[in-house]
């Protein structure tokens, strides 16, 4: 089997406006079916969660919908699952939670691969506790983690490894199950930011041996949203400053204030969407969602070899970052003498969205010695040879 791309495409409106999409790690694009539940359910009957009124009811259905979706997409039990506003705050939220049995002489371990959003929390959380902060550092050479360095980082005084599962800039794709078993090995937790690597792969929660996991949806082709995942043995330890009346029990007991029940149908059919491009024969959706992103990452794959082999006969004026053997569709690069921006700027004017920055990426620029800014070119499950094709043409021109 394999993607009906044309099918694919037809679903999202703003590829209608001719612009070839490269900017997907920030945030890809949005199928008709997302925004129709967002509408759906913004149009009601809708009031806050109950048993009562059809309106109620509604709100109540909006909310184990989701849960039980993300727990299809993780590979989870729908108990653990959390909303969260996004993975930057849910993961601030929960380092405030995990700090709390913090004390002076414990030590956490952190990547210098991550985005900032899986590193600045844990560090401010560890100042305040006077905890004591080591790295897992990064291989400038093959843009893999040292993994001698973080045998070096772990002891038992460790109480939790936070590590990225996907590089959101350079898309290395560290071992993630190899990291987690040795950090149980010394009774620390870990803590995985998905973000990246669930607009990709198929997320197995235990398989990657994750106690906790983010990720947003809007990576995904949903809403602006965060969904952290735990480990029930772990969510029922944990317990957060919250209002008197509101529900103590998990996962309801992170969750502040009403939820966006909206953002929580629009989450639950960009699942849907993710688990109908390729079904095959699959019947459940866990199995639809196997096979789909399967096929997602097929099509991915040779989108990634089209632009990397594209760029390597552009010769040494494009410098490639992106060299792990394990890694996403995204690429990071930058230009002998040329400002980044001003190829954003150059292949925006062809109609190519192809951002430049850092990307919150704070650790990897700093261990690679890169400059700010750099070029990201992400593929999507709607990217097409083509789109391909006029990158690689907008830059050849810019060069």
């Amino acid at each position: 089997m394999a993607l009906d791309l044309p099918a694919l495409r037809a679903h999202f409106p703003s590829l209608d406006s001719g612009l070839a999409f490269f900017d997907g790690p920030g945030g890809t694009q949005t199928p008709r079916p997302v925004a129709e539940a967002i509408a759906a359910t913004l149009t009601g009957p809708l009031s806050n969660r109950g048993a009562v009124s059809p309106s109620e009811l509604n709100a109540e259905r909006a909310v184990a919908d989701f849960r039980a979706a993300c727990a299809d997409l993780l590979g989870t039990p729908a108990s653990g699952i959390v909303h969260g506003r996004s993975a930057t705050q849910l993961t601030y939220d929960f380092s405030r939670h995990l700090a709390k049995d913090w004390r002076a002489g414990d030590e956490i371990v952190l990547s210098r691969l991550d985005h900032d959003c899986n590193v600045r929390p844990w560090i401010q959380a560890a100042e305040r506790a006077g905890v004591t902060v080591r790295w897992i550092e990064l291989d400038a050479a093959t843009t893999e983690l040292d993994l001698v360095s973080y045998e070096r980082a772990l002891s038992p005084r460790t109480r939790l490894v936070a590590v990225s599962a996907a590089s959101n800039v350079l898309g290395t794709m560290p071992p993630v199950r190899g990291i987690a078993d040795r950090a149980h090995e010394v009774g620390a937790l870990v803590y995985v930011d998905g973000v990246h690597y669930a607009a990709h792969h198929l997320v197995d929660i235990p398989a990657l041996g994750a106690d906790l996991f983010v990720c947003s949806p809007y990576k995904f082709l949903g809403p602006h949203c965060g969904v952290l995942a735990g480990r029930a043995e772990v969510l029922e330890t944990l317990r957060p400053d919250k209002l008197l009346p509101s529900p103590d029990t998990v996962p309801e007991r992170f969750e502040f204030g009403t939820l966006p029940y909206e953002i929580l149908a629009g989450a639950t059919a960009a699942v849907d969407f993710l688990a109908a491009l390729d079904p095959g024969s699959a019947v459940s959706r866990r199995e639809r969602l196997a096979q789909s992103l399967d096929s997602l990452h097929r099509h991915e794959l040779a989108l990634r070899t089209r632009l990397e082999e594209g760029l390597q006969s552009l010769g040494d004026a494009v410098t490639v970052h992106s060299k792990a053997a394990d890694r996403t569709p995204t690429l990071l690069m930058s230009f002998e003498g040329r400002d980044a921006r001003e190829a954003q700027v150059h292949l925006a004017g062809r109609g190519v969205v192809a951002p430049a920055g850092s990307f919150y990426a704070y650790e990897p620029f700093t261990a690679l010695k890169l400059e700010d800014p750099a070029l990201r070119a992400g593929l999507a499950p709607y990217s097409t040879a083509d789109d391909v094709d006029r990158f690689l043409d907008g830059l050849s021109s810019f060069l």
